[in-house]
């Protein structure tokens, strides 16, 4: 703890000079999982890229205290040898305990659990003049509700107390076939209704075919169950297996997943987002190629080849959550106005099993969120033109507000501010930023909109091949994406 107390003692001294000034900040955490453009510049970011430790596994009180850079690959690597999992991890391993804390994140668990700022105790944090406070439940607890899925502008979170529940060896993954978004929503109340069930989720391959996946954690492996493994380069990507395993099955089929390779069976392929890389590069999609390519089809590198070859702008990567009452129609929707499969399908609990929360995400000034709702991964390419492109964003969000839904922020965001305002707890939060002395900070809005008179991409944007040559060849390099190069004068 003196190594981490050293260093916030330091990150608040810095906030301090910026607060002096009234000079805004952003955070700079040393990597993203957000498809924003990259805004960071070198004179005007405080660095918490340090603060990437497990600092202690509690196996009595089963709580982990977790600086908010680790990801979650190293924070399941260190609670299992304890036996432990967090209750809800995020699907992909490079998205650190601070980004789902502030970015709001949910999982297959989250039908259970709720988001994952839902399993955190309590939070250090630096405000915005530079004081060090603990915030929780009943300490601080309007600062420790509004952090969560505020994107950092209250403050800057530095420590987490977060939750651990018994984890298993394995997770016996019962794959159902259904046939309409109907008989999906069936079957994934009948399983949320079923105590047994710990993980939750569901493919829709096309309009009359899709899989809801219903996980059990377990420490057998039972008789003429197979065991399946996602991780390794010669293993299948999941959804693509799933697809596969069902197309000429009616009836439920199980088989038994080590732990790891479920919580991160989305990694390889980034979901399905990655085969559209090689439609982009007109690559053969089989067994072989996807071996020969395995490294740049894992998370943490598509999404340095994402930033750096502007392609985000390109395609449609956005993730919303549905009432279940109207799932069907934003379904009919989809296939009008989008017509791509596969389409995620994610139960979530809005208050979470112990607690609930009036963050900005969740709590709205007009009305009140469904206790279950649906969400939609919508991820594949847009319109080639800009104005295009630009229309359909704003036309789903529209639509999306429309149903009742809400919109989660990583991604491209084309609200206007008033837009932005009217739909979020506006009012609420910008009391909490002037109690906590973080008016002088961007606000959400200044951090996820889209500026469409600004935007500006990189180097060969929008010029097929050389957009997407130029970040493949930028991910084999390696290095930070995110910050600007410092010039030979400066250094």
């Amino acid at each position: 703890m003196e190594s981490h107390d050293r260093a916030v003692a330091s990150i608040a001294s810095t906030i301090r000079k910026f607060y002096a000034r009234k000079e805004a900040f952003r955070i700079y955490h040393g990597s993203t999982n957000s498809t924003r453009q990259s805004q960071y510049q070198r004179n005007r970011m405080v660095d918490t890229s340090g603060l990437s430790n497990v600092l202690k596994v509690d196996a009595q009180t089963k709580t982990a205290l977790v600086e908010p850079n680790v990801p979650m690959d190293s924070l399941v690597e260190a609670t299992l040898r304890h036996g432990l999992i967090p209750p809800v991890v995020m699907e992909f391993p490079g998205i650190t305990v601070g980004g789902g804390f502030a970015g709001t994140a949910g999982e297959s668990s989250s039908f259970r659990y709720g988001f994952f700022d839902r399993i955190i105790n309590w939070i250090e944090m630096v405000l915005g003049d530079g004081e060090i406070v603990k915030a929780s439940k009943t300490e601080n607890s309007d600062l420790f509700y509004g952090a969560a899925s505020s994107f950092g502008t209250l403050g800057v979170t530095t420590l987490l107390e977060l939750q651990l529940v018994e984890a298993g060896t394995y997770v016996a993954l019962t794959y159902h076939p259904v046939s309409s978004i109907l008989e999906a929503q069936a079957e994934i109340e009948k399983a949320t209704s079923d105590a047994s069930v710990d993980y939750l989720d569901g493919i829709m391959f096309g309009r009359d075919r899709g899989v809801i996946c219903v996980g059990r954690l377990t420490n057998d492996v039972k008789s003429g169950v197979k065991i399946q493994r996602f991780s390794k380069a010669t293993d299948p990507w999941f959804y693509f297996h799933a697809d596969r395993l069902l197309r000429n099955r009616t009836t439920p089929i199980t088989e038994a997943i080590p732990i790891v390779d479920y919580l991160f069976r989305y990694d390889r392929g980034g979901f399905w987002v990655a085969r559209y890389a090689y439609k982009y590069f007109i690559t053969p999609f089989n067994r072989i190629t996807r071996w020969i390519l395995d490294h740049y089809m894992h998370t943490r590198v598509m999404y340095h080849a994402l930033h750096q070859s502007g392609l985000s702008s390109q395609y449609i990567i956005q993730d919303v959550a549905i009432p279940y009452t109207q799932a069907s129609t934003f379904m009919t929707y989809l296939e009008t106005n989008f017509r791509q499969y596969p389409i995620w399908l994610c139960p979530l609990k809005q208050s979470g099993k112990t607690a609930s929360t009036h963050s900005l995400q969740v709590e709205k000034t007009n009305r009140k969120m469904p206790e279950m709702m649906l969400n939609f991964g919508v991820w594949g390419p847009g319109p080639t033109k800009r104005d295009e492109f630009v229309a359909w964003n704003r036309a789903f969000e529209r639509k999306v507000h429309e149903l009742g839904g809400q919109k989660w922020l990583y991604a491209h965001t084309y609200y206007s501010e008033q837009e932005f305002d009217d739909i979020y707890n506006r009012k609420e939060y910008d009391a909490l930023r002037e109690k906590y002395h973080a008016t002088y900070l961007p606000t959400v809005y200044d951090k996820v909109k889209v500026d469409i008179e600004k935007e500006k991409g990189p180097l060969f944007h929008g010029i097929w091949p050389l957009a997407g040559l130029y970040g493949f060849y930028k991910a084999m390099r390696g290095g930070d994406y995110l910050l600007p190069k410092i010039s030979s004068k400066s250094e």
